[in-house]
């Protein structure tokens, strides 16, 4: 894996075409912990779709559609919880 620096001087680790942002104590961290890290899923489907199916299935979306960075390129994606209330994107490539 590849240290890679993003945003305003954050951390993440690369490789291939994943990326694991590393957390801080920040807010966009529910409850961060050594060696917690959110996760960002690509998808084919469209993000309308993606918040349909969250709707559905009583997921509550935190924050989107927004811009991001991913490994490979720039992304916009949708952010939710997971039931253990780890960060969660789905996105899609710009």
């Amino acid at each position: 894996m590849t240290e890679v620096t993003f945003g305003a001087g954050r951390k993440a680790l690369a490789s291939g075409a994943s990326k694991i942002n590393l957390h801080e104590v920040e807010p966009k961290a529910d409850r961060p912990t050594p060696g917690s890290a959110d996760l960002c899923l690509i998808t084919a489907d469209s993000l309308e779709r993606v918040v349909e199916d969250l709707a559905v299935h009583g997921v509550p979306v935190e924050e989107g559609p927004v811009d991001r960075t991913s490994a490979t390129g720039p992304i916009r994606g949708e952010y939710f919880r997971d039931p253990d209330r780890n960060l969660v994107e789905v996105s899609v490539y710009r």
